[in-house]
């Protein structure tokens, strides 16, 4: 069971002083017999009261207020957790039995929050690329693990050219995003197969393996596989979420998880920088890493982004065409 130090900083630094900051933090571990957290600690700026409740989904989310003038917000959680493996499903069962079950899960709770699909004109042919078509040929977990890799294998992995506001549809033509845009992608695909499925955000712990996502929040997905119940899936990384993923949170889509959220009176510039570091303990070797503070994009400078500008260039050609 390998064991995990998390250490996670968010920071808000304002152009001038800002005030009546109201936040909204889902930076606490899910407990339960795949997840153990031994120790957390939470720091912000102000030293406010943090108000600690379960939302719909489960998921712990603190509340608090930073009343008095400040030129920078900083959330500082470190946490310690033990994470266990999860079986993989028992695909023996005959995948018509299966796929008969997730028909008959479509109008029950939780499973139909998960199966309401987010606006995406470019659904239809996404479904038609990937094959969809031949589905039922395979079992839930095959065609979830099918869509998976097709999103690995089609969109590339870049930091930056995208936002939290960016929509399906841009991220389909610019076939290019970081782990969340890659989440949002399966979520439709599996959902539109009647595959219930949930956005997850998270840490990813890579021992040393160098696996996209590090330095930052990730982003995976679970769906509901009636042979092995929620199952974790990576596009990023093409992978089955295992005891090197440590969840935060679950919901419909990156907002209903967002592990910070807030707003504030005064100036609206500002900048972001979020650093993660993790350190990995397998009872015989400890990797010590240090947290480093990045710069994250945000929206008004989105069309900046040169490999933007160039898809667009291109897309506007193909259409003079």
């Amino acid at each position: 069971m390998p064991r995990f130090k998390i250490h996670h900083v968010t920071r808000y630094a304002y152009e001038a002083p800002v005030r009546d900051s109201a936040n909204q933090i889902i930076l606490f571990p899910i407990r339960d017999e795949h997840q153990e957290v031994s120790k957390q600690e939470v720091r912000i700026t102000g030293e406010p009261e943090l108000e600690i409740f379960k939302d719909y989904y489960g998921n712990e989310v603190g509340t608090f207020t930073h009343a008095e003038p400040h030129e920078e917000l900083i959330i500082d959680s470190k946490i310690e957790v033990v994470t266990r493996p999860k079986p993989l499903p028992n695909d023996n069962i005959p995948r018509e039995n299966q796929w008969t079950e997730l028909v008959q899960l479509q109008h029950l709770e939780p499973y139909v929050d998960f199966l309401a699909q987010e606006p995406f004109k470019a659904l239809e042919e996404v479904m038609v690329v990937a094959g969809a078509e031949r589905y039922r040929e395979r079992t839930p977990f095959e065609s979830a693990k099918l869509f998976s890799h097709y999103v690995y294998s089609n969109f590339k992995y870049i930091k930056g050219i995208t936002t939290v506001e960016s929509t399906l549809d841009e991220v389909w033509n610019l076939k290019a995003g970081v782990c969340q845009d890659f989440a949002h992608i399966l979520l439709v695909m599996l959902r539109h197969i009647g595959i219930p499925a949930r956005y997850v955000s998270g840490y990813i712990c890579p021992d040393r393996n160098g696996m996209r996502g590090e330095g930052a929040t990730h982003a995976w997905v679970e769906a509901f596989i009636p042979s092995g119940g929620w199952m974790g899936l990576d596009p990023t990384n093409n992978c089955i979420a295992g005891d090197k993923h440590v969840r935060l949170a679950v919901g419909r889509n990156f907002t209903d998880c967002s592990p910070v959220k807030g707003t504030y009176k005064g100036i609206s510039s500002h900048t972001l920088e979020v650093g993660v570091s993790v350190s990995y303990e397998d009872g015989h070797t400890v990797e010590e890493t240090s947290t480093r503070l990045t710069p994250q994009p945000v929206s008004n400078g989105i069309q900046q982004n040169s490999y933007r500008r160039y898809m667009e260039m291109m897309q506007q050609q193909q259409q003079q065409q």
